[in-house]
């Protein structure tokens, strides 16, 4: 009886920490200002809090009546920051100094009335967040150290631990898939926190309530609808069709008479050229339609529509005044943009990539966007081999520095072997790598027929057009000395070398720093040094995770659905892991120690994009096989040096903490790239065998 009553409150408690972290990761990233583009900030936050609880859980204060009050804490600094930075034009928020950045933040541009009088670095907000969601979790760490000390076979309290977390993401996904907004989700995980209190008393009650009300009330602004998709929290103002997302302007649905000319100049273009209008068009990111209502008005043949997220297009579909989604020649795919054009066996006349800017990260986990895999040679090689003989390829955006415009010039010109007509929107003359260009679309078109391009070239000089009082003229393009081309090893665009930018650098010190003070403050003096062999797994496994979530990504698409599977899988790995402990039992663990490391060795070399062309079944299982054999041996390796701990609690807090310490080390794929990450987990692993027998069986170094 003891044991089952165990096994289901440790059960309970790993389903609560793995929804309510997710409920968290997705709350605050897109109600706090710019949090969404801090890589982990939310996640980490969690494995320091959960570390710190399992540190304390001989402590006889039950730490899981701070949960709920902490959390409205959170709360009500998240929507405090979010009021005055919405609505007091002397607040600034300045993120990795925009004007002049190292990484390029879309939205974060300085708007009129943020002449400001107090600019906030972000990292200091981020900061004050990452304090304050470590604390809300510590109750709950608490009880889960609590649940692993009370069950004396570590490895089956170990397969409860994941099996709640596996029903808990299972949870949070059918929740997202429904669109559910997020009063649901945290009634859910209060509800399910209060079990655990041993008495209640009005501060629970009544915070409880406060977190429901405040999240509801939220969502609720006069003249916005509020609208969760699986990616963003969306707000949509029906007068005037204008779309933010995660509380940043995304997007406006406007009548194609009254948009500016970006949406019908390459239309424009090609007939002022002579050609006739295009016959396939494929447009990635179409949004809410705006691109597709300037196509139709063209005259094009027919539109293939790819639109990852299905609320933006829901919207568009309901809402666009020219309702382009309802004309015959469109059909619609919701998917990622990189995987369709993958799977896709047409050719087209033209393909758009229509303001393609997600202005969120891929997941928590890592440090690529939505649209990272679009902007890499291997994705533009992609576009280039399904275009038609004479085919365009287009894109443009406001891109903010001229030498990402530069960056673009050259990826676009190796690949298409012809130098792409650039437009700037207003004219300018020429891109300069160190200066912004904030204000400024730019367009560009290439092909790999030159003669089609210096035709439109020529038009241009010898008459160049004016659009809505815009004179439309080519730009020079100057790029840097040894500028940079992303790839899908490192696709990042947006980062201007291979360097950890210093705000992600300030950033990793604040977090640093409120590790240490919170572990001071809430950790006894004698259990605070970590079974460095646990540790180092964990962060090794970080990784691994990590590489796992962006090879899948790269190889199906980086839509909220894959990353479900994705962390589901690795869930399911770690249970087959434990499965095999309980039943082989083994005695060593070098074996599993070496597999691991030769299993990472051959992932590491193999390029992420070999896979690309293979049939699609075959592509599943050999890239399953490279993402999932050495999640198979770390578990082995996990499990079995926890099935001999004396003391779970610490070991697993160990364990976190050093999954914490693999979050903040996977920046290091901003230099060396993902596939390099795997070495340096390799790295983790080594120094985990390296340390001596005797540190597993204490689980203390006193």
């Amino acid at each position: 009886m003891g044991d089952n009553y165990a096994g289901m409150r440790l059960f309970r408690v790993s389903f609560l920490i793995l929804f309510l972290e997710l409920a968290c990761i997705r709350w605050f990233g897109s109600t706090v200002v710019f949090l969404t583009f801090f890589t982990n900030v939310v996640l980490l936050a969690t494995f320091l809090g959960m570390s710190v609880g399992c540190l304390a859980a001989r402590d006889r204060r039950p730490l899981v009546t701070t949960v709920i009050p902490l959390l409205l804490l959170s709360v009500v600094l998240a929507l405090g920051v979010w009021y005055v930075y919405t609505y007091v034009g002397q607040i600034a928020v300045d993120v990795g100094r925009q004007r002049s950045p190292q990484q390029i933040y879309f939205g974060t541009e300085y708007n009129p009335r943020d002449v400001a009088r107090l600019e906030i670095p972000v990292e200091a907000i981020a900061g004050l967040f990452f304090a304050t969601i470590a604390l809300s979790f510590v109750g709950l760490g608490q009880e889960m150290g609590r649940a692993l000390d009370s069950i004396a076979d570590r490895v089956a309290a170990y397969t409860l631990n994941i099996a709640g977390s596996l029903a808990g993401i299972g949870a949070f996904t059918a929740l997202s898939y429904a669109q559910a907004p997020p009063e649901i989700w945290f009634a859910i995980a209060l509800a399910l926190c209060l079990s655990f209190v041993p008495h209640w008393d009005a501060l629970q009650v009544y915070s409880q309530i406060a977190v429901l009300v405040l999240v509801a009330l939220a969502a609720h602004v006069p003249g916005l609808q509020t609208i969760w998709s699986p990616y963003y929290k969306i707000s949509y103002q029906p007068i005037g069709g204008v779309i933010s997302t995660n509380n940043i302007g995304h997007q406006q649905m406007i009548g194609v008479a009254k948009a500016g000319p970006g949406y019908l100049l390459p239309h424009i273009l090609n007939k002022e050229s002579g050609a006739a209008p295009f016959d396939e068009v494929l447009i990635v990111g179409a949004g809410s339609g705006n691109d597709i209502a300037a196509a139709l008005q063209s005259g094009v043949g027919h539109v293939d529509a790819v639109e990852i997220d299905p609320a933006i297009f829901a919207i568009g579909k309901r809402d666009h005044p020219e309702h382009p989604y309802d004309d015959r020649r469109v059909t619609v795919y919701i998917d990622d943009g990189r995987s369709f054009v993958r799977r896709s066996g047409k050719k087209y006349d033209l393909i758009v990539y229509a303001l393609v800017d997600s202005l969120v990260l891929h997941s928590g986990y890592s440090s690529i966007r939505l649209e990272s895999f679009l902007f890499t040679r291997e994705a533009f090689e992609a576009v280039a081999a399904h275009l038609k003989p004479g085919g365009v390829f287009a894109a443009y955006n406001a891109y903010r520095q001229g030498w990402l415009v530069g960056r673009l010039d050259k990826m676009i010109t190796e690949v298409f072997r012809a130098e792409p007509v650039v437009i700037a929107m207003p004219y300018r003359p020429r891109f300069v790598p160190d200066e912004a260009t904030q204000s400024i679309v730019t367009f560009i078109l290439a092909s790999a027929d030159a003669s089609r391009l210096a035709r439109i070239r020529d038009r241009l000089a010898a008459d160049p057009l004016r659009l809505q009082a815009r004179d439309i003229r080519p730009a020079a393009v100057d790029v840097r000395p040894g500028e940079l081309v992303p790839t899908d090893d490192w696709p990042f665009l947006y980062l201007r070398d291979r360097v950890i930018p210093a705000l992600n650098i300030r950033g990793m010190l604040v977090m640093a720093a409120i590790s240490m003070a919170l572990i001071a403050f809430v950790v006894p003096r004698g259990r605070r040094r970590p079974n460095w062999r646990m540790f180092f797994m964990g962060a090794g496994f970080m990784l691994i995770e990590t590489k796992g979530v962006v090879h899948l990504a790269l190889l199906f698409g980086a839509t909220w659905m894959v990353n479900a599977i994705v962390f589901f899988a690795i869930l399911v790995m770690i249970l087959c892991s434990n499965v095999f402990v309980l039943l082989v039992r083994p005695e060593r663990v070098w074996p599993p120690y070496v597999l691991l490391l030769a299993s990472l060795a051959v992932a590491a070399v193999v390029p992420m994009n070999t896979f690309l062309d293979l049939p699609g079944a075959a592509r599943v299982a050999v890239s399953s096989a490279i993402v999932f054999v050495p999640v198979f041996f770390a578990g082995i390796v996990f499990a079995t040096a926890f099935r001999a701990s004396a003391a779970p609690d610490t070991d697993f807090a160990s364990n976190i903490a050093g999954a914490m310490f693999g979050g903040l080390a996977e920046s290091l794929s901003l230099v060396i790239g993902f596939n390099l990450l795997l070495a340096v987990a390799g790295v983790f692993y080594l120094l985990s065998a390296m340390q001596p027998r005797a540190i597993l069986h204490r689980g203390l170094i006193n």
